[in-house]
């Protein structure tokens, strides 16, 4: 869907990364309740086109669709160059795209932690670099990044993964110091499991190691407060909020062999070539 509906000049515009399904459909739904315009970007091309028809509709807001693979070491250049081209300004910048791998990082299939890394960290930081100064420019947007509880401590059998969150978490709370006063507001959002196809794209539901589900509504609801209440980060649900705030940091090594004991469930279920979602 390359078009447009109800576009009005004022209207804000939101670019959502993995919107296709999940906690960025749900964001792009969210944003446009709120009147934004949007940008859905993800790989998959018929969901939003589906997704943005459906929400076009709904909330009389455009809805434009880019198709790119983030995992690509171009992508976000592609992107601004696309942006630039149908002349759209982003002012709310998500980059909820992500995804996991599980098991022990030898067995996994070459090259899958090489584009989660491309994906969770390299694609964010270079859109975020894309997007950025021109918010800076217009004295106003916000930038929120999708972390996770995994940011707060290393977690063995999901090595890169926890890795690349703790990056997501400390950039964005290094880069909203950089913006204070300047109209950009930045935010990490570091939830639990939730109900997405993650779980479906690791290979095991053990990935979430015990811990509830929470919705992408619930997940949402709490990232768009955060947001507007001014948070440098949030962690959804009582329960993850108590633990991240709470558990211990130090001694790292310890820490990271009691995490091992916590994570080692996982290696029954896991397969040795999780796909990418």
């Amino acid at each position: 869907m390359d078009g447009a509906v109800g576009r009005t000049t004022a209207t804000p515009t939101a670019l959502v990364t993995g919107a296709s399904s999940g906690i960025g459909a749900e964001f792009a739904t969210r944003l446009a309740e709120r009147g934004h315009d949007l940008v859905l970007v993800a790989r998959s091309a018929d969901r939003m086109n589906a997704l943005a028809e459906r929400l076009g509709e709904r909330y009389a807001v455009r809805a434009d669709v880019i198709v790119q693979d983030l995992a690509r070491p171009d992508a976000a250049r592609r992107i601004g160059a696309e942006l630039d081209r149908r002349g759209i300004a982003v002012d709310l910048l998500v980059n909820n795209a992500g995804f996991g791998t599980c098991g022990r990082f030898e067995e996994l299939a070459a090259g899958r932690d090489h584009d989660l890394l491309m994906v969770n960290v390299v694609a964010l930081v270079d859109l975020t670099r894309e997007l950025l100064p021109g918010m800076l420019d217009r004295g106003t947007g916000a930038v929120v990044n999708i972390a996770s509880t995994a940011a707060f401590q290393p977690s063995p059998y999901f090595a890169a993964y926890s890795a690349s969150k703790t990056f997501v978490l400390n950039f964005s709370l290094a880069l909203r110091e950089e913006c204070r006063g300047r109209g950009v507001r930045v935010l990490a959002v570091c939830p639990g499991p939730v109900e997405t196809a993650f779980f479906d794209t690791v290979g095991t539901r053990d990935a979430a190691i015990g811990a509830p589900m929470a919705s992408p509504v619930a997940v949402v609801a709490s990232a768009l407060q955060a947001l507007d209440r001014g948070r440098g980060y949030v962690v959804p649900g009582p329960a993850n909020a108590l633990i991240a705030h709470f558990a211990p940091r130090r001694p790292r090594a310890l820490v990271a062999r009691v995490a091992e004991r916590v994570t080692r469930r996982v290696l029954a279920g896991t397969p040795r070539t999780p796909a990418r979602s």
